[in-house]
């Protein structure tokens, strides 16, 4: 706004006063500097829960090494339904070493990545709820594990990265980038965390075995990751990992001819979201994958086990999927500059893959995510999600054979569904506490497992 200039009355005043003022000696008002935090509050809004380590921490970031280890705590019960009425203690450490080789050794664009994990785990989904998406994050076969170590590699201004090493496909794709992320957990349900169709890449229960399975977290497998930003809104990329990851411990690289290879490819395009954007951000995914491996017919794997085919059917060349992912938000509480970025997110997803090589063959989820809903809590998250998840039409046609040959042989599949609704409180900067309701229908794909009701207590601290 252009002020109009000052009249002369005014500028004679203006010096008149300022000539007392001086002379008087008396120094100019200041604005009182805030209060320091308490010790107590500069302890709950730290970063971490050690803090910088007096300061050593923050040295060693300063020269590019960056560190941390979180910890997980879940205790799930089915408290109705289901298999069994059970409660199980889940613990887990996620140990994350990030190297700036750029600060460290004046290696422009280069990084290395390290991360192991270590899980403590009583099992609950199989025995007490049958679940194919399994309701706790934490639900998966204890040990230590080397998670993730990669060197990743910047050239064109930052606009093309490679990433080459031990590698875990979901931290790559079909990535969710506001209602969920490993930092910020919103629900704790495993399939809304990576969709529970791309598990089809493992072996079907009781049918033939082959060599082949899904570098998850924990598990990561041998493989490199091209990534090019075309534009600021717009990226491509494209990955090939070993396809038959070690299950074990991480550290066994054994490429195998006969294990194939897994190809995963994605376009992507944000929008909203440079500096300076006002307008509500998105993103927008849309990708696919393809296994190099042979794959049994499913219908033709049943049928050789009740007669009503000769079994021996040759397998199926590969193995694909396709997903589609959208996450909005709809509605700011402030504006862009909210640290907090309160608001209202909608996301959801579809992923698809061929009935006669797979346990399921479309699934489709979606919810809502409110960030900062009660005055004062800035940070916490009140979620609500469904998810539901179609079997294989193969597999419900040969169940129904072979129900002819032996009644009453399945319960013939159909599918599984969950809802979950969860509230995590942000306790601290470093520490969450999170309790988290779930309605798991059809567990495991069929009526022959009554429906269950969960309750999930998880807490993550980051040290």
């Amino acid at each position: 706004m252009i002020r109009p200039p000052l009249l002369p009355s005014t500028l004679a005043l203006f010096f008149l006063a300022s000539a007392a003022f001086l002379k008087a000696g008396t120094p100019p008002p200041t604005t009182p500097p805030p209060p320091s935090p308490s010790g107590l509050e500069a302890f709950f809004t730290q970063d971490y829960l050690l803090g910088t380590w007096g300061g050593k921490r923050t040295a060693l970031k300063e020269k590019g090494i960056d560190m941390e280890a979180i910890y997980f705590g879940s205790l799930p019960t089915n408290f109705a339904g289901g298999i069994s009425q059970e409660t199980a203690y889940q613990q887990a450490l996620l140990m994350i070493l990030d190297v700036d080789l750029d600060k460290l050794a004046s290696w422009k664009g280069a990084s290395i990545y390290a991360g192991g994990s270590w899980l403590d785990v009583d099992p609950f989904s199989e025995i007490a709820v049958g679940d194919f998406n399994k309701s706790s994050l934490l639900d998966l076969p204890e040990g230590w594990r080397l998670w993730q170590f990669y060197f990743q590699q910047k050239l064109l201004d930052d606009r093309l990265t490679l990433k080459v090493g031990q590698l875990a496909v979901d931290r790559d794709f079909i990535l969710p980038e506001f209602y969920n992320s490993l930092s910020s957990i919103t629900f704790l349900n495993q399939t809304f965390f990576f969709p529970t169709l791309a598990f089809n890449l493992y072996d079907i229960p009781g049918l033939h075995k082959g060599s082949h399975s899904l570098p998850s977290t924990p598990n990561g497998t041998l493989g490199a990751v091209v990534k090019w930003q075309a534009t600021p809104q717009i990226h491509l990329q494209a990955a090939v990992y070993d396809g038959y990851p070690d299950q074990r411990d991480g550290t066994n690289f054994d490429l195998q001819q006969d294990q194939g290879a897994l190809i995963f490819s994605e376009i992507g395009y944000r929008h909203n979201m440079e500096t300076g954007d006002t307008g509500l951000p998105g993103s927008y995914k849309i990708g696919g994958f393809y296994h190099t491996d042979d794959f049994y017919d499913v219908y033709d794997a049943i049928g050789g086990l009740f007669g009503f085919t000769n079994g021996t059917q040759s397998p199926h060349e590969g193995n694909y999927g396709a997903y589609f992912l959208a996450e909005q938000m709809l509605h700011r509480e402030t504006d862009h500059t909210d640290p907090a970025q309160q608001g209202l997110i909608g996301f959801f997803r579809l992923t698809a893959a061929p009935s006669d090589r797979n346990l399921t063959e479309f699934g489709v989820d979606g919810g809502l995510v409110f960030k900062g809903l009660l005055p004062g809590r800035d940070w916490d998250t009140l979620g609500i999600a469904a998810s539901y998840l179609k079997m294989s039409d193969d597999i419900k046609r040969a169940q129904r054979a072979a129900n002819h040959v032996l009644p009453g042989a399945f319960v013939v599949s159909d599918y599984e569904a969950v809802v979950e609704l969860n509230y995590k409180m942000q306790v601290a900067a470093w520490w969450t506490v999170q309790p988290s309701l779930q309605y798991a229908i059809h567990p495991g794909g069929s009526s022959a497992i009554e429906d269950a009701w969960i309750f999930v207590l998880q807490t993550t601290v980051r040290f």
